[in-house]
């Protein structure tokens, strides 16, 4: 029989430092879970680009508006769901030239997408029909390399 997931929820204001909040919350519930300490740190990368996408681009730093973070305990794995007010993503995902952006001829931003998908197992980006949207990572409890 499949246990229920152990569900918590935190509610951030949309201000830049909030982040770290969500990062803290995520490397311990996945501590506790058992993950490997690499795959902890993978982890707090991944969810504080992605709270900081959802501050910035998704709430477009309105502190009007919050951004709820949902972790997800399963038996196998963790899932933490970033929901913000905005409209969500494109779906293409910009692949960021290593060296155009060291010459300075691309952006120094704008990689936190191509790195949640490259530090979790699954990530997934959507606009909800009542308006918002969210970003879905999991990361899995018994991989032990990304594939």
């Amino acid at each position: 029989m499949i246990a229920e997931p152990i569900i918590t929820e935190l509610r951030l204001p949309t201000r830049l430092g909030f982040e770290k909040v969500a990062m803290s919350t995520a490397a311990s519930v996945a501590e506790i879970m058992g993950f490997s300490t690499d795959r902890v740190e993978d982890l707090k990368t991944a969810v504080s680009e992605a709270c900081i996408n959802a501050i910035e681009h998704g709430n477009q730093l309105n502190e009007l508006l919050g951004v709820v973070v949902t972790l997800s305990m399963g038996e196998a794995s963790l899932e933490v769901k970033i929901r913000d007010h905005g409209n969500g993503v494109k779906n293409e995902m910009h692949v960021p030239d290593m060296d155009r952006k060291m010459l300075g001829e691309e952006d120094p931003r704008g990689m936190g997408m191509f790195l949640i998908q490259a530090l979790v197992d699954e990530v997934e980006y959507v606009s909800e029909l009542a308006g918002g949207s969210y970003a879905r990572l999991v990361i899995h409890l018994n991989v032990g390399s990304r594939d």
